[in-house]
């Protein structure tokens, strides 16, 4: 049963169509890249996933239920998690508490446990420092627990995005660019990190990216979009000499040799 399935999923902006006749099947701990010029339609897709974005066309289901219409925070809660091209962390909390935070609406406790600080709300909270804890440590942030989140160093600053993103324990990972702004060094330990998260946490990651060492090293396959159309899609080997994808990129008349 794949996780998740789009079918014909299109979208409109007035006058302008951003994403058209979009279809994508996810299997159980795949790792795919959505890849294509910018403007193409890739992040659209992704807000049209976490239902920031209503959809115009098209089918969405996760599991095999349809999302359409849900409330991003429940589609988070259901288990698709996504990060963003422009980090959204919050920078004046901890590292640690920024992880704790995304626990909240799975706690097992009532608001008199919090309020008088009862037996039930002092293990509970235990419980949710102890994981945020084990996710820091996976993402080799916990020595940096205390620390406000804006202290950190760019690429950290990316991989405490991630820990936060897996705190809620999801299905479905969606990361958007997260090689941007990285220098080489940054870019060759995401490689490892996602392949990390891939095994450790056994779950499916949609990714975007415009860094083509990073897709397709650590990608099982490829689907190119261009003016919001899939113009390709396949292995990455069979994807880096496309006649179709080098045009989109590159122009017409490019040859690789």
């Amino acid at each position: 049963m794949p996780v998740l399935e789009i079918e014909g999923l299109s979208k409109s902006f007035g006058g302008l169509r951003a994403v058209s006749n979009f279809d994508l099947t996810l299997e159980d701990n795949e790792v795919v890249g959505l890849i294509g010029p910018n403007g193409a339609g890739k992040t659209t897709i992704f807000n049209l996933i976490t239902g920031i974005y209503p959809v115009t066309s098209g089918s969405i289901n996760f599991v095999s239920k349809s999302i359409l219409g849900i409330k991003p925070f429940k589609i988070t809660q259901l288990g698709i998690a996504r990060t963003f091209q422009n980090i959204r962390i919050f920078k004046e909390c901890t590292v640690l508490d920024n992880v704790r935070t995304v626990f909240h609406p799975r706690v097992k406790y009532g608001v008199i446990d919090a309020f008088l600080h009862t037996p039930r709300y002092a293990a509970e909270e235990a419980r949710i420092t102890e994981l945020s804890y084990e996710l820091l440590k996976a993402m080799n942030l916990d020595g940096r627990a205390e620390l406000k989140a804006a202290s950190l160093p760019y690429g950290d600053q990316r991989r405490l995005e991630i820990a936060r993103a897996l705190a809620g324990e999801p299905k479905v990972l969606l990361l958007d660019e997260p090689a941007a702004g990285m220098n080489p060094s940054e870019v060759g330990t995401l490689v490892e990190l996602i392949r990390f998260i891939r095994n450790h946490f056994k779950i499916t990651i949609l990714l975007i990216e415009h860094q083509m060492n990073v897709v397709m090293n650590v990608c099982d396959r490829l689907v190119v979009l261009d003016f919001g159309e899939i113009i390709a899609e396949g292995l990455p080997e069979e994807i880096r000499n496309n006649p179709k994808v080098l045009e989109a990129y590159l122009g017409k008349g490019v040859t690789v040799a």
